[in-house]
């Protein structure tokens, strides 16, 4: 089986087993992750690879990290996830690439990531759910932040932390690749809302939970 095979298979079987623990039906859960019935149907029969964005969107309406999704084997105290056993979520063809290190779901999904971008190179994302902190720490290059419509460089050794329930992005707009470290906490999921109620849109356009 191909990497990308096992990863359908890992999706739909967690999705399935978040869903019902977290008592959503098909339709509370597609209105609180504004994606559709169709295509939760789809990943919960492993008959699709959705995007990134939609993957975040699941991750975030259930109220766990994107590892909780992956299939993670989870240690009582201590969790070591080896090198090869880290997720690649998104690369580009200039060689920027976005990779989750590890996650837990203890008290509120946490994760924590490597990103890499080249020269030129960004991704975008809407709203989180309110109460989401991003974290993250530059080790090589500059990186762009915008957060809403403010606009913070954040050179190399530099450190910064937001609220990231506003539209906000990572961009390179230096000559050299830049690399980091971020750490994204969401707040708790407490109860399922009825499949009425409106749905909030969050999630990555380009690349992983991107903050």
């Amino acid at each position: 089986m191909s990497d990308l095979e096992q990863l359908s298979q890992a999706l739909a079987r967690n999705l399935k087993r978040w869903r019902g623990e977290r008592g959503f039906t098909l339709d509370s859960l597609a209105a609180r992750a504004g994606v559709s019935r169709g295509m939760i149907i789809q990943i919960e029969q492993a008959r699709t690879n959705p995007s990134v964005g939609t993957t975040v969107r699941l991750a975030d309406a259930l109220g766990v990290s994107i590892s909780a999704l992956l299939d993670y084997d989870r240690g009582p105290q201590v969790r070591v996830v080896p090198p090869e056993q880290v997720v690649r979520i998104w690369s580009s063809e200039a060689g920027s690439s976005t990779t989750m290190l590890i996650g837990t779901d203890e008290r509120g999904p946490m994760e924590l990531w490597t990103w890499h971008l080249v020269p030129g190179e960004g991704t975008d994302s809407v709203p989180h759910p309110s109460g989401t902190i991003e974290m993250l720490h530059v080790t090589a290059g500059e990186l762009t932040l915008v957060v809403g419509e403010e606009e913070f460089r954040v050179p190399t050794g530099a450190a910064a932390a937001f609220e990231a329930n506003l539209p906000h992005s990572y961009r390179n707009e230096g000559s050299v690749p830049m690399e980091m470290t971020l750490a994204v906490s969401v707040p708790p999921v407490s109860a399922p809302v009825p499949a009425t109620a409106t749905a909030h849109a969050h999630g990555g356009t380009a690349a992983g939970r991107e903050g």
